[in-house]
């Protein structure tokens, strides 16, 4: 697990693939069990003083991040050293697996319930035997997934800078963080701004709601702008031309046409990113197979 200490990297540009772990994740969970993390990891459960052992306090919180994802028959031993990341977990076949903890965290007890989330979740996905090629795709599942299943948030409120001291946990910057659980909040109606401690964080939060919205104000569903429907607008006209051949493709990763006759639009659920395929044919509501999202379009 990454620790930024430095200079912070800001904005979107893992977007693409923070989409592909939310569609991977609904792939591989399904939507029922996704629904099953309704109820994020509560305050209480990962909170940590000065006056709780720190050996105890890490096997507690640990074991709370065990019950959150429901691993069963997983022991996590905690232990502090000096290491080059935040953290590393070893994957085994169980059932006990072992977690290494930078031992600054013994002076930053506040942040060890993000380190664990982590790499519990690494734990969670080991067994799910779900995964993307390459170190950098995967902790970018791994961060996504923690915080779509209700435990990330801590990873985002671990980010803080206070002058000439900055931090952040993971491989997401601030604000896809704030994406994802901007994700996560709309298909649960949940409120995590009252989980923050971090200003930076909510704010943070509050630049990654404003992106995952825009998600829902793309053509041809029916909530986006003017702008865009015009060019939506221009682009069916071009592919309904009989002498236009192929796929003709909106801005982006956004919509396709694919005709001439007859013609259909592709697009991305804005909740799980699983492309969806409409006959074009004015307003009507498509269901999403995979999240199960009713959505109001304008095709």
């Amino acid at each position: 697990m990454a620790t930024g200490t430095g200079d912070i990297e800001h904005g979107f540009p893992h977007l693409g693939m923070v989409r592909s772990a939310i569609t991977a994740l609904f792939k591989r969970l399904s939507y029922d069990t996704v629904s099953t993390f309704a109820a994020a990891v509560p305050p209480v459960d990962v909170a940590f003083d000065d006056s709780e052992d720190l050996y105890l306090g890490a096997q507690r919180v640990a074991r709370a991040l065990v019950r959150h994802l429901r691993l069963p028959d997983a022991r996590v031993v905690v232990s502090f050293r000096e290491i080059e990341h935040a953290a590393n977990v070893e994957l085994t076949a169980g059932p006990e697996y072992f977690i290494e903890l930078n031992e600054r965290f013994k002076t930053h007890r506040k942040d060890i319930g993000a380190a664990l989330a982590h790499e519990v979740m690494h734990v969670y996905l080991h067994r799910l035997d779900l995964s993307f090629p390459g170190t950098r795709d995967n902790e970018i599942l791994t961060d996504t997934a923690t915080t779509y299943l209700g435990a990330g948030w801590l990873l985002l409120d671990a980010y803080r800078e206070h002058g000439p001291f900055s931090q952040k946990l993971g491989y997401l910057t601030p604000e896809e963080f704030g994406y994802v659980l901007a994700k996560r909040a709309r298909f649960f109606d949940e409120d995590p701004a009252p989980w923050f401690t971090s200003p930076q964080a909510y704010e943070a939060y509050t630049a990654g709601r404003a992106r995952a919205r825009d998600d829902t104000r793309r053509p041809p569903l029916a909530a986006a702008g003017w702008a865009a429907r015009l060019r939506y607008a221009k682009d069916r006209r071009t592919a309904q031309d009989p002498r236009r051949g192929g796929t003709v493709r909106g801005p982006g990763d956004g919509y396709a046409f694919e005709g001439p006759a007859p013609l259909r639009v592709s697009f991305p659920c804005p909740t799980c990113h699983q492309r969806i395929r409409v006959p074009v044919r004015g307003r009507l509501q498509a269901r999403c197979g995979l999240c199960r999202t009713l959505l109001d379009c304008d095709t």
